[in-house]
């Protein structure tokens, strides 16, 4: 029985070491530097949008990052744009619930574009 418990938590914590280490590797944007390059507030003043530029050193292209920001509440910012292969953004508001990035049309505030899966 006692193998038994050991075996369990041990394989707890080494999935809970891989799940992380996904995470920190894929998920995180805090492990890296990112350059704002672009910022811009929806008409009604509901949300903002950081963008952000992140070079993920030699190996990889720039990557740009959008960050939703909610103007009219304690919530947390959101992460709503990643795109790789471009430096810049281009943020233009469709209406106060809609922004389109480098040509992606994004519903806020559920939806969000990630280059590996689309929109979601």
């Amino acid at each position: 029985m006692r193998k038994y418990k050991t075996a369990i938590i041990v394989s707890t914590i080494i999935i809970s070491l891989l799940s992380y280490g996904v995470y920190w590797l894929f998920f995180d944007w805090t492990r890296h530097k990112h350059e704002l390059i672009a910022e811009s507030t929806s008409p009604e003043g509901t949300y903002t949008i950081h963008a952000y530029v992140s070079d993920y050193g030699a190996t990889t292209s720039y990557t740009v990052l959008g960050e939703l920001i909610f103007n009219d509440s304690n919530k947390r910012s959101k992460k709503i744009y990643w795109k790789n292969k471009v430096d810049y953004a281009h943020i233009s508001w469709i209406d106060d619930n809609t922004v389109e990035i480098n040509g992606i049309v994004i519903n806020l505030p559920h939806e969000a574009y990630d280059f590996r899966k689309g929109i979601h």
